[in-house]
């Protein structure tokens, strides 16, 4: 069983919106590690789709707030790793996890249930498009970390599950995320930091006003590589910057990134 803690372990992001084709065998997934081993987690082998990083863990530690929400929408939910770690986290009493990959709903599913959480989420297979139409302002809480490159950029994988992953249209996220979250809602996404802008814009675009931002840097003279940005449906201004979150120091993790990790065994 291997941890996962870092770069070492796949793409920046999991599910995206798409069709079903090229799924991977649920039977050949791995069975891996979050949290010092107290979350298990099954994702697809290396090579066959995307596989779960820092930036789940990132997005779900910025997401939570100082009491549990009743739901939180994950969207784009892959293999369940932002979902469980809100779960962990206790950021959410329940969270509902939206997939298009039939095989990483199905991983996800049984990543639940291995950590005990079944009862406290729900798996929907569908296009975030489709779900956001059936589920409309139900959310306290929506997360996603969607593609980070626009379609017709970037080299395609030859994989489908992971090209699927890798490109999508913003957009599409983020018009899912205004509808299903709730008036007072708060939506929280992951994206490459030098298209802040465009993330920033799109939410504007459907009255989500950014109000939180913070810049994640792989090390202290490094650009920052992605950022996380909450938004709300209020009006302009108000915006709050975060120091920046910084993950490796001399060769190794920061003592932010160590804390993050080992997130159970200090609550235990």
């Amino acid at each position: 069983m291997t941890a996962v803690t870092g770069y070492a372990y796949g793409a920046s992001r999991e599910g995206a919106a798409g069709d079903s084709l090229g799924m991977v065998d649920v039977n050949a997934s791995t069975r891996d590690a979050l949290f010092g081993g107290r979350v298990l987690l099954e994702q697809p082998p290396r090579g066959a789709g995307y596989r779960v990083n820092v930036d789940a863990l990132l997005l779900a530690a910025f997401a939570r707030a100082r009491a549990p929400v009743d739901t939180a929408f994950d969207l784009g939910a892959g293999v369940g790793a932002v979902a469980l770690s809100l779960l962990h986290f206790g950021a959410a009493k329940r969270v509902v996890l939206v997939e298009i990959d039939g095989s990483a709903a199905a991983l996800a599913r049984k990543n639940l249930a291995a950590n005990g959480w079944g009862e406290s989420a729900e798996v929907i297979h569908a296009d975030v498009r489709d779900a956001a139409r059936d589920r409309p302002a139900e959310a306290q809480l929506v997360v996603c970390n969607p593609p980070y490159v626009e379609p017709g950029r970037g080299r395609v994988s030859p994989v489908a599950a992971r090209a699927r992953a890798r490109s999508g249209a913003l957009a599409v996220f983020v018009d899912a995320a205004r509808a299903i979250a709730g008036r007072r809602a708060r939506v929280c996404f992951v994206y490459p930091a030098r298209e802040l802008a465009t993330l920033c814009a799109a939410l504007r675009a459907v009255g989500l006003e950014p109000k939180r931002v913070r810049a994640v840097h792989a090390s202290p003279d490094a650009p920052a590589r992605v950022v996380l940005v909450e938004g709300q449906p209020a009006k302009r201004g108000g915006l709050s910057v975060m120091p920046p979150l910084v993950e490796r120091i001399a060769g190794g993790y920061s003592a932010e990134m160590e804390m993050l990790f080992a997130h159970a065994r200090a609550r235990s």
